[in-house]
């Protein structure tokens, strides 16, 4: 599946590229328009805060098969949630976008620039901004701080949402049968999710349960 015509480079002469990745919906398009735009790169898989673990498998499986299916490198980096939850203690109720986020980037992306420096890459950026529920702004802030620890170390603030990134993100999970990411990943998100859904006469989230196209291609035991 072509996702787009348009190629795009590496700024400021940079060669080898470190993507984070949340998540194969998020990063499905992205990486498919790098390896056409022939950017030299392998994607991250670093989510700390994804609850619970049985939702991390799914996320992480799938991300991996998509990335082995493209022959594009894939590193399944450290799932360490008792770390993340150290780290947002005193956070559990602080809003989506808030202080919290901004703590989680800054680990995640600041765990993705040490790599991304002892494994002789020059630039690293995230899936993360292509979702219209996270704040890009937020998201950069974090990946420059990240990026500021380590010498001769960039973050790409490139605008996935551009060139109608956002519907090409939907287009590419719809044709993968990608598995339906219901709230954020954190715990916390889970429960907020679940509260506005219970207030609103909706179903609570099942972990496994949905997917962006319903054939018999996947199935989940739920």
């Amino acid at each position: 599946m072509n996702s787009n015509n348009v190629k795009i480079q590496l700024p400021d002469n940079k060669k080898k590229l470190l993507l984070h990745s949340c998540c194969a919906p998020c990063s499905g398009d992205i990486m498919l328009r790098l390896k056409e735009s022939g950017i030299d790169y392998t994607v991250y898989f670093y989510n700390p805060n994804i609850h619970p673990s049985k939702e991390y498998i799914f996320r992480k499986e799938e991300n991996m098969l998509f990335a082995e299916k493209n022959n594009i490198p894939f590193i399944d980096a450290d799932y360490n949630p008792k770390q993340w939850f150290n780290l947002t203690k005193g956070m559990e109720w602080n809003p989506e976008r808030g202080t919290r986020c901004s703590a989680c980037f800054d680990m995640r992306f600041t765990n993705t620039a040490e790599y991304a420096y002892k494994n002789n890459f020059d630039i690293f950026s995230s899936t993360l901004g292509i979702s219209r529920w996270k704040n890009f702004d937020q998201i950069n802030k974090s990946g420059i701080y990240a990026a500021s620890k380590y010498k001769n170390i960039s973050y790409w603030t490139f605008n996935w949402r551009k060139e109608n990134g956002s519907k090409r993100m939907l287009d590419v999970s719809k044709h993968e049968n990608f598995y339906m990411q219901e709230y954020c990943g954190c715990i916390y998100s889970l429960r907020d999710t679940n509260i506005w859904r219970e207030r609103n006469n909706k179903p609570k989230i099942v972990i496994g349960k949905n997917y962006y196209s319903y054939s018999d291609k996947k199935t989940s035991d739920n």
